[in-house]
């Protein structure tokens, strides 16, 4: 059974979704039988880099808010966090766009390490408070998820798998995909947003019992 997933990395919910769908498929029993693919999605194609501004500020320069309420938003994102065993540190978090991050991804997912880079990534840009979009960060995580150096410094110096990032994208669009995370398990269903493990579990039952009807 495959399981496509389309997420963001500068995307909290889309770690904790990450983390909680990996709870469920411990528990499924066919679980060695599940192949899973990431796909690119940027929620802010647009998003400048921005390693001086506070985490908390930029949601409250984004959202036209007061700093207050931006660090109460970040709150309960750290507390869904930490309920999956997450650590996030906003005050190290380092606003940057994602499309570098996405194109080390696709070429991972080349070389079958997608689900590694995806989570060096994310620990990177949401515990390390380190810059995905900055080169030396990702030679440094890709290298941490098993990716050669010079592949990594290849994909760099150009723009492979530009087209990668930009087919996902046009997928996702396609599919009526508006937020991220969102998994469709075995092109049967579709589960939206960071759900409890529980949900997850149902889903991928579901989906085998429907896949195994059809053989």
């Amino acid at each position: 059974m495959k399981v496509d997933i389309w997420s963001d990395v500068n995307c909290p919910f889309c770690y904790i979704g990450k983390r909680k769908f990996e709870l469920a498929l411990e528990q499924f029993e066919h679980k060695d039988q599940v192949e899973i693919e990431w796909h690119s999605f940027e929620l802010d194609p647009n998003a400048e880099t921005r390693p001086g501004l506070n985490a908390y500020d930029y949601l409250a320069e984004k959202k036209g808010q007061s700093r207050e309420w931006s660090v109460q938003m970040h709150q309960q994102v750290i507390g869904a966090a930490a309920e999956v065993g997450l650590e996030f540190d906003f005050d190290k978090v380092i606003i940057a766009n994602s499309f570098n991050a996405h194109r080390l991804i696709q070429l991972a997912k080349a070389k079958g390490l997608d689900n590694e880079v995806e989570e060096q990534l994310f620990i990177a840009h949401f515990t390390a408070g380190k810059n995905i979009d900055d080169h030396a960060v990702l030679v440094e995580t890709g290298k941490a998820a098993g990716l050669a150096q010079a592949d990594i410094e290849t994909l760099l110096a150009g723009d492979t798998f530009t087209s990668e990032v930009r087919a996902d994208e046009q997928i996702a669009q396609q599919i009526g995909i508006s937020g991220v995370p969102f998994f469709i398990l075995d092109q049967k269903l579709a589960v939206s947003g960071a759900q409890p493990p529980s949900t997850f579990l149902g889903a991928l039952e579901q989906a085998w019992t429907k896949s195994q009807a059809e053989v």
